[in-house]
């Protein structure tokens, strides 16, 4: 009878170890996969502020265009480049590499 004893003791102790290894277990998975999680929208946060940073880079670029729009020497400047109108009176000129 003491033997029974003894051996009832070490199955209750198994299977203690065994639902505590299974518990460790599950918080370890669990907190690796939030881990992950917060590693992805890290990364998605940093790419996301990097277009944010271009786009406010562009817009500063639009705004500085709008406001030379009305100052007639850029208008001149983009119609002499873009365009390659002149003023009356001038002759154009007209490079070979074009």
């Amino acid at each position: 009878m003491g033997s029974e004893g003894v051996r009832q003791a070490k199955r209750s102790f198994n299977w203690f170890a065994v639902l505590l290894l299974f518990i460790v277990l599950y918080f370890s998975y669990t907190a690796i996969q939030h881990y992950l999680q917060l590693k992805a929208i890290s990364q998605e946060q940093a790419a996301v502020e990097a277009r944010l940073s271009q786009a406010k880079k562009v817009n500063e670029e639009l705004l500085q265009e709008k406001n030379n729009l009305g100052k007639i020497d850029y208008i001149e400047k983009i119609a002499r480049e873009e365009l390659g109108m002149t003023k009356q009176g001038e002759m154009p000129y007209i490079s070979s590499k074009k």
